[in-house]
């Protein structure tokens, strides 16, 4: 119910809304997509119903209709809106891209692009991921590095060349100058660009296995707080401040988690997609919620509570995901897809809207998610 899907004729690595302004109170109308896998990659924004209309009855069209796209060197390996007027992409190429869109959404073109930002000594290699905080941008790669920019700026600010001997997957900001990166030998690793060295601030790992961690999402109000997704399906919840090993792990799905979002606005909910075809809704229950929970039937195997007490601090402004008493606080997670066998690479989550992209070549929207 509430799902909607378009079959669009090419393997989606990427789908991201446009931000909405704050003042508007409206739900998000318009989304980008990208592609990976196909002999000509794009960049597509799509609009749900008639994009610059009016809704009379305010319900959407059940088709996203397209509006503008551009052709993508390589693989999108990762696509963020900067602001609502401009999109930065990371490709297979190694290069960083941000796509200039018209205001009425109509054109898609390239302000300017960062060609070979991530190299080997001899070859290109793959940009894996970028997070924009206005008018800063940070990629990732294969090549282990981490790069500055500044959206004005044709010259980087920063590059930290040596930043990881093994492949970097994911990034995201933390605070102004911070940024926490995930990489294939499953550790996070946080840096401060106000140091002038070259070495992570602090470094916090998955003990055992050492399997890859594919991307992280910080909780929107409370900077410590981050979700990570491996290679081996398990969601993990980590406390920057506090040891060195997630506060909780917990057996999301069957195979690679490709991305992990907070609600940006309601953080006690978290969204998960994977290789195995699913797209999970997790949600922290406070002990009064139980009964409801346990009369809905549960499946235990998604239940996780973490096994560190949170130390210090008011209790009501420590988040529910942080919660040690396993009678205090669950997770409980509710699939958001029909059976799905292709995997489902990436989601984006805002307002009470959900879209995510598939290797089933759909897309597919949810606008009443129940946050």
């Amino acid at each position: 119910e509430n799902i909607n899907a378009k079959y669009i004729s090419q393997k989606i690595s990427k789908t991201r809304w446009r931000p909405v302004s704050a003042a508007s109170l409206q739900q998000p109308e318009v989304f980008a997509t990208g592609s990976w896998d196909n002999e000509n990659n794009r960049v597509t924004i799509w609009s749900l119903g008639d994009h610059g209309g009016s809704h009379m009855d305010g319900e959407f069209e059940e088709d996203p209709q397209l509006l503008c796209e551009s052709k993508h060197d390589g693989d999108v390996m990762d696509l963020k809106f900067l602001d609502q007027d401009r999109l930065v992409s990371a490709s297979s190429c190694g290069a960083v891209t941000i796509f200039k869109l018209k205001s009425d959404c109509q054109a898609l073109s390239v302000a300017h692009v960062w060609e070979r930002a991530h190299l080997y000594s001899c070859d290109k290699a793959p940009c894996t991921a970028v997070v924009c905080r206005s008018p800063e941008i940070v990629s990732v790669g294969e090549d282990g590095r981490i790069i500055l920019y500044k959206a004005d700026q044709t010259e980087v600010l920063r590059v930290i060349e040596n930043a990881d001997s093994s492949t970097i997957h994911g990034v995201t900001f933390l605070r102004t100058t911070e940024v926490l990166t995930v990489n294939s030998i499953g550790q996070l690793k946080m840096w401060d660009f106000r140091q002038q060295s070259d070495s992570p601030a602090q470094i916090l790992s998955l003990t055992g296995d050492r399997l890859p961690l594919h991307c992280v999402d910080k909780h929107p109000n409370q900077q410590h707080i981050v979700a990570t997704g491996g290679q081996d399906g398990m969601l993990g919840i980590w406390d920057v401040r506090q040891g060195n090993t997630p506060l909780s792990l917990t057996e999301a799905h069957s195979a690679e988690i490709w991305e992990v979002h907070f609600h940006p606005s309601n953080p006690n909910h978290l969204f998960t997609c994977s290789e195995d075809g699913s797209l999970l809704h997790w949600e922290t229950t406070s002990a009064s919620d139980m009964s409801s929970l346990l009369q809905r039937g549960w499946n235990n195997r998604v239940m996780s509570h973490s096994s560190v007490q949170p130390t210090g601090g008011d209790e009501s402004l420590v988040s529910t995901w942080l919660t040690g008493d396993s009678s205090k606080s669950r997770l409980e997670a509710t699939h958001m897809l029909p059976s799905q066998t292709m995997a489902v690479n990436s989601l984006d989550v805002l307002e009470q809207c959900l879209v995510c992209g598939t290797d089933g070549e759909a897309v597919y929207m949810h606008t009443q998610i129940p946050v």
